[in-house]
Formats: structure tokens, sequence, C-alpha cells
């Protein structure tokens, strides 16, 4: 049957105020059900690649990582990963990281990988650096939330960026 989906319960999304902080709000609203229908029906969909990120050891589903918003005809896409605290501070998320971006580059031929992170999300800030991505600029106060002004970080790896780093 594999592993399920990440769907962290109401109480872990209480407890995890980072993980509502940068996900911009509750980011798994949805029963179980919803989300094995969600994730399942990902491979349908040509315009992006939806992976799990795993424990390797107890084999825990503790995030995911995703390509999208494909366009063809000039090699780029968007990236955006979610890390649960469970896989927090252990390497799995810069190892993911790389690894689909390694993937992306390498396997599907794509020159351009871009993302937007909020400004106060170090952590990933940090892990995307490692992985390659570069700073291209800031958007100012992109949303308003709990009365704070947020900005947003753009960033992306190019191909010919990736195959020196690595």
């Amino acid at each position: 049957m594999g592993p399920k989906p990440y769907a962290p319960g109401p109480k872990a999304r209480r407890k995890d105020p980072e993980l509502l902080w940068f996900t911009g709000g509750d980011p798994a609203p949805f029963s179980r059900e919803h989300l094995r229908s969600w994730y399942g029906s990902r491979s349908a969909q040509a315009d992006r690649l939806d992976l799990a990120v795993t424990d390797r050891v107890s084999g825990e589903l503790v995030g995911e990582v995703v390509l999208y918003d494909w366009v063809p005809e000039h090699r780029r896409c968007t990236f955006r990963t979610l890390i649960g605290p469970r896989g927090r501070g252990r390497g799995l998320g810069t190892e993911a990281v790389r690894l689909i971006v390694g993937h992306g580059i390498e396997a599907l031929g794509l020159h351009r990988i871009e993302l937007a992170a909020y400004a106060d999300n170090e952590r990933a800030l940090h892990v995307y650096g490692k992985a390659g991505f570069v700073r291209e600029g800031v958007r100012r106060q992109v949303e308003l939330r709990d009365g704070v002004w947020r900005d947003e970080v753009l960033m992306a790896v190019l191909a010919e960026e990736w195959r020196p780093a690595r």
C-alpha cells in the first residue's frame, strides 16, 4: 500500500507554529482519504512531479518535494517543499532538495528551477542555498499575516550552475 500521505493531524498542526507560519496557514485541513485521492491523482498531471520524503531508517513519511508549473518550451518549472516536524534538523530536507533538483536537471532536462520562500524562513533559505539556488530578488510585503507584512525571496538554480556545484 505504500507510505501514507504526510498529513499532520489537528493536534500536530496546532503544536507546530513553524509549519503553520511558513505554509500560509493550515496546509493539511483534509482527511487522509482526501489526501490519498489527491496524491493518487498527481501522476495524471503532466506538468508536475510530487514525491514523498521518507526517513530511510523508519520509512516514515516526513514531507514532500514538488516540481510543478512545467513550461516545456523554456525547460523550466517551479519547486516547493514541505518537511514536517519529525523530518527537520536531520538533513532530510537538504538531501531531498538536492535529489529532486538533480532529477529535474539531469533526468528531465530542465534548464531552470525556481522557487519563492518567505524571507523569514531562514531554515528553508539556508537549505536552498546549499542545494545551489541563487537569490534573485525579493517581492516586498506580499502578504499581511497576523498584522505583519511578509516579504518573499525569489530563488532559482540553472543547469550550468548545478552541474559544477554537485
